[in-house]
């Protein structure tokens, strides 16, 4: 996995801590404040690559808060994207990494959806070794093109289905600040 620099480093590593966080709330049942807390008490950072790297705390937050309020949301649209298996029948890890991605691309109009996917499969790759990138790709692109942003009670919302018209918002990802 190659580091991207800058901004698109930091949201890389907020990316990474943020999973380690739902997982750790998920399986052990740390709450968020202890998560928020513990991600503050180790500097903000995240392990890339065996390089420790400053994290967005402000994406980390907003993923890791937005996942826990909007859990039941984002697993009944996951499950609808995932057609035949359930977020629940998962195991912890792909529960968090889904979650963490649907919330990203359903919630942040900030980042534009294609980039969202291919850094959730980053993430997914720095866990899984076999099919489970080609997995999260299939249902975070389904969800891209199925989703109803009306449901979550978000207005200002991505063309989820894309427009080639409109440059990605986070075209500066690779560049440094």
């Amino acid at each position: 996995m190659s580091v991207p620099k800058g901004k698109g480093k930091r949201r890389r590593a907020a990316r990474l801590a943020a999973v380690q966080g739902l997982y750790e709330m998920d399986l052990v049942g740390h709450s968020l404040i202890e998560v928020l807390g513990a991600f503050s008490t180790r500097g903000a950072t995240a392990d890339l690559d065996g390089q420790e790297v400053a994290a967005d705390s402000s994406l980390f937050q907003d993923l890791v808060k937005g996942v826990t309020e909007r859990k039941d949301d984002l697993d009944r649209v996951l499950n609808e994207a995932m057609s035949g298996r359930t977020v629940d029948r998962l195991e912890v890890l792909m529960r968090s990494i889904l979650r963490a991605g649907a919330y990203e691309i359903i919630s942040r109009s900030d980042i534009d959806p294609p980039l969202t996917i291919s850094e959730y499969l980053t993430v997914t790759s720095s866990f899984y070794g076999g099919g489970e990138p080609a997995f999260v790709n299939g249902v975070l692109d389904r969800l891209v093109k199925t989703v109803d942003a009306d449901d979550f009670g978000i207005e200002d919302v991505p063309n989820l289905v894309g427009d080639e018209d409109t440059a990605p918002d986070d075209a500066d990802e690779s560049s440094d600040d």
